[in-house]
């Protein structure tokens, strides 16, 4: 199955909790990185992938998502008039990225409602979610990768990381096999936000899967699962039992804006490693960091 032919999902219907006030009033989905919101990156990620069709699960309240997707004329006029290609170039690119549609969750029930929620767009074909929290860096290939072993073995197949043992109670965590293929493993049980001490291991799913349409059943029957949502993790629990779940082990650059703190480096690191901006960044960030 070609990328062209799978659609991407972008849940979007969270309550951006840990950034109020700034969230009161705007999606967290749309705290800019740089000079883009969080959400383009993804899309824009989606895209590079040759996925051409893209589903935005939406909130209430997640009207600035829509809007920033939409085309503008009276800015692109002024920008024309103005002689001004390189912002219009800009403006233009969130909208011609892919053919975005928007639904709503309604309830805030979880991660795996969610995406249940899709079932109507996505029909009965295999198709891609990609979180918003987890940007992945345009020069390093992943979901690429995974979108080529699902095609080449039909299984559900997940983005692993590395992450700190102390850091694992913030992901859901994956017990692994090797397999013949450098790169990917088998994913044999997974746990939703473990203790550190009842972790399988320190591999932790990021925000990035390759799903096929008999989820949608399994997410129908779900019951509540880790803080009374219902949650994808269980879905791909049994996924893991009945049929099988690969894992892509990612080790390129992977920004979490899901978090304060992160979100910070994610903005300094991104503006340090861009041409237009670095060489004003990257001389600031040592005389900076050496006042510390």
């Amino acid at each position: 199955m070609s990328a062209t032919r799978i659609k991407a999902v972008i849940p979007a219907a969270g309550l951006g909790t840990r950034f109020l006030p700034a969230t009161k009033a705007m999606p967290k989905e749309m705290l800019p990185v740089v000079d883009k919101p969080a959400i383009q990156y993804v899309v824009e990620e989606a895209a590079a992938a040759g996925i051409e069709d893209v589903l935005i699960i939406l909130g209430r309240n997640k009207n600035n998502i829509s809007n920033h997707f939409d085309s503008v004329p009276e800015l692109e006029t002024v920008l024309e008039n103005k002689g001004d290609h390189e912002k219009l170039g800009r403006v233009r690119r969130s909208t011609e990225l892919a053919d975005i549609h928007f639904v709503r969750q309604g309830e805030p029930k979880g991660l795996g409602h969610a995406v249940w929620r899709a079932r109507a767009h996505v029909g009965d074909s295999s198709f891609a979610v990609l979180l918003g929290d987890d940007l992945i860096d345009e020069r390093d290939e992943l979901l690429t990768t995974m979108l080529e072993a699902h095609e080449r073995t039909g299984l559900t197949v997940v983005a692993l990381m590395e992450v700190d043992p102390e850091s694992i109670h913030m992901y859901g965590a994956a017990a692994i096999e090797p397999t013949e293929d450098a790169g990917i493993v088998k994913v044999t049980g997974l746990v939703e936000k473990p203790k550190k001490e009842d972790a399988p291991s320190n591999y932790a799913i990021i925000g990035r899967y390759v799903l096929p349409p008999k989820v949608f059943d399994i997410l129908e029957r779900t019951p509540p699962g880790k803080g009374g949502e219902i949650q994808l993790t269980d879905a791909l629990q049994e996924l893991a039992v009945t049929d099988g779940v690969l894992g892509v082990v990612f080790r390129g650059r992977r920004y979490d804006t899901g978090d304060r703190v992160d979100y910070i480096k994610a903005i300094v690191q991104i503006a340090a490693d861009r041409d237009d901006l670095g060489p004003d960044v990257r001389p600031w960030l040592k005389e900076f960091a050496a006042q510390l």
